[in-house]
């Protein structure tokens, strides 16, 4: 979340003026201190770094990610927040995700349809499933 934060474009309004880059864009680059313009950003729009970072988010920060097994569930968000939900389409099957926060930690537990599971992968369901309740709560 820390780096995320460093890099989220709106993180960068205070400094428009010199970054010279619309606040909602990634920028391929930042140009250093020795460059004829420092702290401005090159090339945005032209890069891959928008589609990286909503893997980023989904996958690793609220932590949903499909697995060949099953749908994975793992937030690492942080302590401030008291949960979230999502909606994932996977294989066929949509997946409504509660998660809510009774600790400061990001341990899991994960409960499908009223049942608990083991670990944070959530199996993949039988054919014509479509669908899924989850609620994972972290302490």
């Amino acid at each position: 979340m820390d780096y995320y934060l460093r890099i989220n474009p709106s993180a960068r309004e205070a400094i428009s003026e010199v970054h010279r880059c619309e606040p909602y864009v990634y920028a391929q680059m930042i140009a250093g201190k020795e460059a004829f313009t420092p702290g401005e950003a090159k090339n945005s729009w032209l890069t891959g770094t928008a589609a990286w970072n909503y893997a980023a988010i989904t996958q690793f920060i609220l932590g949903i990610r499909p697995a060949y097994e099953g749908l994975e569930i793992r937030p690492v968000i942080p302590a401030s927040w008291p949960g979230f939900e999502a909606v994932r389409e996977y294989r066929g099957t949509r997946y409504e995700i509660q998660v809510e926060r009774s600790g400061p930690g990001n341990e899991v537990r994960l409960e499908v349809d009223g049942i608990p599971v083991n670990g944070t992968v959530i199996p993949l369901p039988p054919a014509g499933t479509r669908l899924i309740h989850v609620l994972v709560n972290l302490s």
